[in-house]
């Protein structure tokens, strides 16, 4: 198969979530481990890590650079407050830009630089739950040590 259609199977959501969920400091800021996933769920703060609205697919043959969107969820009762909101996913963007320099998995996309697509904002769901939303553009390519 050639490195083209291998494009298809790269997914940066999967990359991202699993790198948040082990980071030290991305589980320190939230408050503990298991508050991070691709959901929205208790407990509360959490880190939803999921794909964006944005993105390029570049001209489908390599490297292209999908969003993916971290949304920060407090608790539905109103806490932790917006600028703990804000710190919080400032501080899973950054563990996130440290993406390139990690070592490349066997069968998981190389991340290449990973860099915001807008401001951080503060979007609360209809039912006044507070959330805090980024987007990250992921510059990635196939794994060419996968079989």
């Amino acid at each position: 198969m050639s490195h083209a259609y291998a494009l298809a199977d790269t997914d940066p959501v999967s990359v991202v979530l699993a790198w948040l969920a082990e980071h030290p400091k991305v589980t320190e800021v939230l408050g503990g481990p298991g508050r991070v996933s691709g959901t929205l769920e208790a407990p509360w703060p959490h880190l939803r890590v999921a794909l964006g609205p944005g993105g390029s697919l570049g001209d489908l043959t390599w490297l292209t650079e999908p969003e993916v969107s971290l949304e920060v969820y407090g608790d539905p009762g109103g806490w932790p407050g917006p600028a703990a909101l804000s710190r919080i996913l400032k501080t899973c963007a950054i563990a996130a830009a440290e993406l390139p320099a990690a070592p490349h998995a066997e069968g998981r996309p190389v991340i290449t630089g990973v860099r915001p697509s807008g401001m951080l904002l503060e979007s609360p769901l209809e039912t006044g739950q507070p959330r805090w939303v980024m987007g990250l553009l992921i510059s990635l390519h196939p794994n060419p040590e996968t079989p």
